[in-house]
């Protein structure tokens, strides 16, 4: 089941990532229509890290992200063995999904393709991917889960 959330919502962010590239320029940034103003959508290529650092090495902007997701996709397969944990396997798959749509970007672009922002104080000016949010958000669901794994255990003394 996992792989199939891995490979879907990576299909997903790749599929938006290839409507975006087929628009002329110009067209951008526009407002997207059924947000009410609140997400732009921009077409960004960003040849390295989050706001471009160090893009002008591209052997290191894909190596560490490779090194990350290889680590993340052991860490799942070691999860996968015991039962239980369905939260923290769900957010490392979710992880997985974003890590890859972006590693595929990088490897096949030389750029990630980054495509909305949303209009809030502070954050206008960054502009994501569905995949920067996959890696987020699963992230934060695989850390609350094992919080509560963990304070779950710590109550009943290990057991």
């Amino acid at each position: 089941m996992y792989e199939w959330i891995i490979g879907g919502l990576a299909a997903l962010d790749q599929g938006i990532k290839k409507e975006i590239e087929r628009q002329e320029d110009e067209t951008f940034p526009r407002d997207l229509s059924c947000a009410k103003g609140w997400i732009r959508i921009h077409k960004n290529h960003n040849p390295g890290f989050p706001f471009g650092v160090l893009k002008e090495d591209p052997n290191l902007v894909k190596g560490v992200p490779a090194l990350t997701a290889s680590a993340v996709l052991g860490a799942l397969g070691m999860l996968l063995l015991r039962k239980g944990s369905a939260g923290q396997k769900l957010g490392l798959s979710v992880v997985l999904a974003g890590a890859v749509s972006n590693l595929y970007d990088r490897f096949r672009r030389g750029y990630v393709v980054d495509y909305f922002s949303i209009r809030i104080k502070g954050l206008e000016k960054v502009v994501f991917n569905l995949g920067d949010m996959f890696v987020f958000f699963g992230s934060l669901l695989f850390v609350l889960c094992e919080a509560i794994r963990s304070v779950k255990e710590h109550r009943t003394g290990g057991r």
